[in-house]
Formats: C-alpha cells, structure tokens, sequence
C-alpha cells in the first residue's frame, strides 16, 4: 500500500520546493527530476562508476595512427 502525503509548495522567487516529509526521506542530496505524463518522478542521484559509463560506450571502429612511425627506437637514443 502506498501511503501518501499533502504537502504545500513552497514558492521561492522563479522556484518551486517541495517539502518532503521525513518518513520519505531520500539518502541523498542530490536527485533527478523528470515530468512523466504530467507527473513529476524524483529519484535518487547514484553517480555511475567509470566502468559503469564506459560499458554504455560503442566500440570503435576507426583505425588509430601509429604514433611511433619514423622514430628512432629507443635503444638508439643516447642521453
């Protein structure tokens, strides 16, 4: 069963707030807000790790150029 609360907005300038009360407390300070036929969703934001963001990547298919092409090899190189 999903309990639900009357709450007042809170008008602030150009800014709406909603106060959400505390047994809706979010773990967080940071949220998303996105409208969802004509509701407003608010969740908590989770930064997504940096392997979390490069599985959502495509993989490359462009060659890359050899960097190394004309140099002398290292063993040449006398300091």
């Amino acid at each position: 069963m999903n309990t639900e609360y009357h709450v007042k907005l809170i008008q602030q300038g150009n800014r709406q707030t909603v106060p959400i009360p505390q047994e809706l407390k979010l773990p967080t300070t940071e949220v998303i807000i996105r409208e969802d036929n004509g509701k407003l969703i608010i969740e908590p934001y989770q930064k997504k790790s940096l392997l979390e963001v490069l599985s959502t990547l495509e993989p490359l298919e462009e060659e890359f150029p050899d960097i190394d092409q004309g140099l002398l090899p290292l063993d040449d190189i006398n300091f």
